[in-house]
């Protein structure tokens, strides 16, 4: 065989590998975001009954629950980006907290065995949120390094990949909590 059919036949192999490992990473990707989407849909199921719950006690909070309701809304739609996705996620989890700390502040709505159910089961899906996005950002984060770096990024120019965004915290998340306010 001649010299330059081997080296064709290994430039073909080695062209061959990289565009599977982009594709590959590009799925990885697509497939741990239909996770985090599957539990940030359980979340949004569950806010329905939360707002039930609590709306009747906590008026003063009304339009905190309200902008729940409309995040939820707009979460919800089909056709929506991933980034707005994330953007929605941020928000909402930001909105629940707040509507958790207000209900520490009706004693008979904290005691409630519905609201404290309900809780629960959001604390627990925030942990399943929390584990499906570390998942997605280091899955985002390979993805994100195999473009950018020689020699797949030539080849991921070549198929149009571009960068993916992580998950990130809101910037009111990333405050000091005044740990003292809380006792008040």
């Amino acid at each position: 065989m001649p010299t330059s059919l081997i080296v064709l036949i290994v430039i073909a192999v080695i062209l061959v590998l990289m565009y599977n490992s982009l594709v590959s990473k590009k799925n990885q990707v697509e497939n741990i975001f239909a996770s985090v989407d599957t539990v940030l849909k359980k979340r949004y199921d569950l806010i329905p009954n939360l707002v039930a719950s609590v709306g009747k006690y906590m008026e003063h909070e009304k339009s905190l629950l309200e902008k729940v309701t409309k995040l939820r809304s707009e979460a919800n739609k089909p056709h929506i980006s991933d980034e707005q996705k994330i953007k929605l996620g941020a928000q909402v989890s930001s909105a629940l907290g707040s509507i958790m700390i207000a209900v520490e502040n009706y004693p008979d709505l904290k005691a409630n065995e519905n609201v404290m159910h309900l809780q629960y089961s959001l604390n627990e899906i925030e942990e399943q949120i929390s584990a499906a996005r570390r998942a997605y950002n280091q899955a985002v984060t390979d993805y994100n390094n195999a473009i950018e770096m020689i020699p797949t990024n030539f080849m991921a120019r070549a198929i149009n990949y571009s960068k993916k965004a992580v998950f990130a915290i809101v910037e009111s998340e990333r405050k000091n909590v005044n740990v003292k306010e809380l006792f008040n």
